[in-house]
């Protein structure tokens, strides 16, 4: 830590606060104050949606399981897991997800859109910066897994292309 312990002190109650009000399970910062001096913070806690949400693809792969004999599923509707879609672009951040560039602006897709590699899906938002979140490929919008304005994690799915 850094010789003024009680501003160290205060940033990492801001950097909780900042865990708290934004549904945040971790977030990871260093702070350099000169060559040798340095604070390296990493604030976590117990998410109480994680197992909420563990739980939900266990629901959702009950009903297809009989099934699965009769009527092949493809790998992303046999896990139930939107992560494990072969079309999902993953959040490379933690951060607050937005769909438009500005409020009241339109979104930058919505579902049915083609859209080319490199157009922008959405923007994260982490740390006061705004980044865009570009397609890695060509396709159609199949789902948007977030809404405006929601908190995600790293390697959240964002959306679905196909």
């Amino acid at each position: 830590m850094s010789k003024d312990h009680d501003s160290d002190v205060a940033f990492i109650r801001a950097l909780a606060e900042l865990l708290r009000e934004n549904d945040l399970t971790e977030l990871q910062v260093k702070r350099d104050y000169g060559e040798d001096d340095s604070l390296n913070v990493r604030v976590s806690r117990h998410s109480p949606l994680a197992p909420t949400m563990a739980a939900m693809p266990q629901m959702h792969m009950a009903p297809p399981v009989p099934q699965t004999p009769a009527t092949p599923q493809p790998p992303s509707a046999a896990s139930g897991d939107p992560a494990q879609d072969p079309g999902a672009v993953t959040s490379p951040m933690v951060g607050t997800a937005y769909l438009s560039a500005e409020p009241g602006a339109p979104a930058f897709v919505s579902i049915g859109d083609t859209v080319a590699e490199g157009q922008t899906l959405l923007i994260v938002e982490a740390m006061k910066t705004m980044n865009q979140i570009p397609s890695p490929r060509a396709g159609k919008v199949k789902r948007i897994l977030v809404e405006d304005g929601a908190p995600v994690e790293y390697g959240a799915p964002l959306v679905i292309l196909g």
